[in-house]
């Protein structure tokens, strides 16, 4: 059941990538702060993700919605919540989510992530609550109050924004723009086609590429490249306030579970890197593409197929498809904004920045 299936029509007349509303550049370079929802797993990178976010004039947090993928829904939940209190603010509604992907069983990375999600560290339970609306419903309610002035960051598997969409298809011309940190030009992390986020709800992602909704992926291509070192974890040891001992824990601890007590080196912050790219346009360098997602393959499943330029074409047709004339082409016609280049320094001096300044 291919996610295309479901959000086909709307391709029919797509909008110009961020040609809709104010673009994700003019709102970062003064235009404004952006209204943005983030949907998230958190996950030791997520959690760098909410709180740069949340300590960005340039956004405004109007929502968190919480969804299964590199723990449990049990865990990613009450970790938004607690993230979320720990920056201070308990006015940003936080909403619990799709504990499966659409059709398949959950694989989670606690691996990577440790058994709660945050590298093993603890925090105290958070004193704020869920609110009782879904993640599904307070996405589409939300978009419908405020069209065209909302953006989704996506920085777990797609299936909370594929189930607003499938919930409400009318949405996706009222949603500025989807930002997600998913897919890869390049080779997966999980398998060597697919990304964790697209290879846990394939047809969650393909529902958001088809949707005609303008999309910025930042994916493994860029994110590979910026590793999380001891330097870093010593310049967020010295800073001062809630914020940055809390990032400074949840790093120290990742790096002594990823390779060791002593290794210089770490993870790759992924999510943090896709919330970037709406602070500052200068860390990313995007291209036009067109995305599909493969849904059907025993091996390819979740991988992120990119044309930059036509002719696009599917593989052969089977012989016992019929007579058919001409190559299996199809219209070309670029659904997304690809990352594919990162400026390192940049990055982790924003992140350094905003998550040591003297405050909460």
């Amino acid at each position: 059941m291919s996610g295309g299936v479901f959000m086909s029509g709307m391709l029919s007349s797509p909008r110009t990538l961020f040609g809709a509303t104010q673009s994700a550049d003019a709102l970062a370079a003064g235009g404004g702060a952006q209204n943005i929802i983030i949907d998230t797993d958190p996950g030791v990178d997520d959690a760098f993700a909410l709180l740069l976010a949340m300590r960005s004039s340039e956004l405004k947090v109007v929502a968190v919605t919480a969804v299964a993928g590199n723990v449990p829904l049990s865990l990613t939940l009450p970790n938004a919540l607690r993230l979320v209190e720990i920056a201070g603010r308990q006015d940003i509604p936080v909403a619990g989510g799709a504990s499966s992907p659409l059709i398949r069983k959950l694989v989670t990375a606690a691996y990577a992530h440790g058994n709660n999600g945050l590298a093993g560290v603890e925090f105290p339970p958070a004193r704020l609550q869920p609110v009782k609306e879904p993640a599904s419903d307070l996405i589409c309610r939300m978009v419908r109050e405020n069209a065209r002035n909302i953006c989704i960051v996506g920085i777990g598997p797609l299936t909370n924004i594929a189930l607003a969409l499938r919930q409400d298809p009318e949405i996706g011309s009222m949603v500025s723009s989807i930002v997600l940190m998913g897919g890869s030009l390049s080779g997966g992390n999980v398998t060597p086609a697919a990304e964790f986020n697209f290879y846990v709800d394939p047809e969650a992602a393909s529902i958001v590429f088809s949707s005609g909704i303008p999309i910025r992926m930042v994916g493994l291509d860029v994110t590979r490249k910026v590793q999380l070192t001891a330097r870093h974890v010593q310049a967020l040891q010295a800073g001062k306030g809630r914020v940055s001992e809390a990032a400074a824990r949840i790093a120290e601890a990742v790096m002594k579970m990823h390779r060791g007590a002593d290794s210089e080196r770490g993870p790759n912050l992924h999510d943090p890197l896709a919330v970037s790219s709406l602070i500052r346009p200068d860390i990313l360098i995007f291209e036009d593409y067109q995305i599909e997602i493969e849904t059907t393959g025993s091996i390819t499943a979740g991988e992120s197929v990119g044309w930059k330029h036509g002719p696009a074409r599917h593989s052969a047709p089977m012989e016992t498809a019929g007579v058919t004339e001409g190559p299996n082409d199809f219209l070309f016609r670029a659904n997304a904004k690809v990352a594919t280049g990162v400026d390192s320094e940049k990055f982790f001096e924003l992140l350094i920045s905003r998550l040591t300044t003297d405050g909460i």
